[in-house]
């Protein structure tokens, strides 16, 4: 039974399935606009959307302190500095005057080889 397990595996081991979350969610703020299966979107969005409002709230406050104990935590779970310093000089202003839903999912139809649904994973203008 799965009783209080939660989030998709991936079917990967804890290390792997990190490190895929990781990745993707890297991609996305490098690229702004990912295309991947809808199973690893869905994985990886809410993660991406948090880091997204971790950044707005700190540069909100205007606490240098607040600001450099949000870039850390961002870096910890993202492990580059340049996204990181993407996140937060390009990114995060963006958003300002919005409360959520920073990603859009578009679908894109099955992919050939495996039927698993396609989609694209971008971040709203």
């Amino acid at each position: 039974m799965r009783h209080k397990v939660v989030g998709k595996t991936l079917g990967r081991h804890v290390g792997a399935r990190n490190a895929l979350r990781r990745v993707l969610v890297k991609q996305l703020f490098e690229f702004e606009r990912i295309r991947t299966t809808k199973a690893k979107a869905v994985a990886i969005r809410s993660q991406a959307e948090k880091l997204i409002s971790l950044a707005k709230r700190a540069l909100a406050t205007n606490d240098d302190a607040k600001i450099v104990h949000a870039r850390r935590l961002a870096a910890s779970r993202l492990a580059d500095d340049e996204i990181v310093r993407k996140l937060f000089d390009e990114i995060a202003p963006r958003y300002t005057e919005r409360a959520g839903g920073y990603t859009r999912m578009l679908k894109l139809g099955m992919r050939d080889g495996d039927r698993s649904e396609m989609v694209i994973l971008e971040l709203v203008e």
